[in-house]
């Protein structure tokens, strides 16, 4: 029997696979531009042998300067919308974009918990964003997610495998969309 984290380690890998292989398939690249989940989109991918052929970049920026300094999200966005908003994570993608050479970008921003909520942007609240090179701006895929969960490990990890899911090259068809909630067991 496997335990929660066995359980949750072979979901991740067995979508990161199937995101490098046929992101492979279809000759592109990949970056990551991660807030709440610290870099676990970007290890989920790299923990795959043979992944540098798809993986371009992962930036883990955690803070806002960090969101300022490295994705180039301007102050104004942050000033005005805060770091967990639709606004950030379309920025965010869009610099992972531009500072790196990838062709598909996803963006994860969020209250992972158990703190740090608020009745506008309660625990659980993960926001994504994806872009694709030469797609218009405007067409950039963003979704807010409401996890309904306030464990932290469970936000976390749902919250990656959504994004990995994002990169599928048959999600190239995403537009700007609804508020979602969903389970994190």
């Amino acid at each position: 029997m496997l335990s929660d984290a066995e359980t949750r380690l072979a979901a991740r890998d067995d979508l990161a696979i199937t995101v490098l292989a046929k992101n492979r398939a279809v000759g592109r690249k990949v970056a990551v531009a991660e807030s709440c989940t610290g870099g676990m989109v970007s290890a989920a991918l790299t923990d795959i042998a043979g992944s540098s052929d798809v993986f371009s970049a992962g930036f883990v920026t955690y803070s806002g300067h960090a969101k300022q300094s490295q994705l180039d999200v301007s102050s104004e966005i942050l000033e005005t919308f805060g770091e967990v908003s639709l606004a950030t994570a379309w920025a965010m993608a869009a610099g992972a974009l531009e500072n790196s050479d990838a062709d598909v970008a996803v963006a994860i921003t969020g209250i992972a918990g158990p703190g740090g909520g608020s009745e506008k942007k309660p625990v659980g609240q993960v926001v994504f964003a994806r872009a694709l090179r030469g797609q218009d701006p405007d067409d950039y895929f963003s979704q807010r997610v409401q996890f309904e969960s306030t464990d932290r490990a469970a936000i976390r990890h749902h919250a990656t495998l959504f994004a990995l899911d994002l990169l599928q090259p048959e999600k190239d068809g995403l537009r700007p969309s609804e508020d979602i909630a969903l389970p994190a067991p």
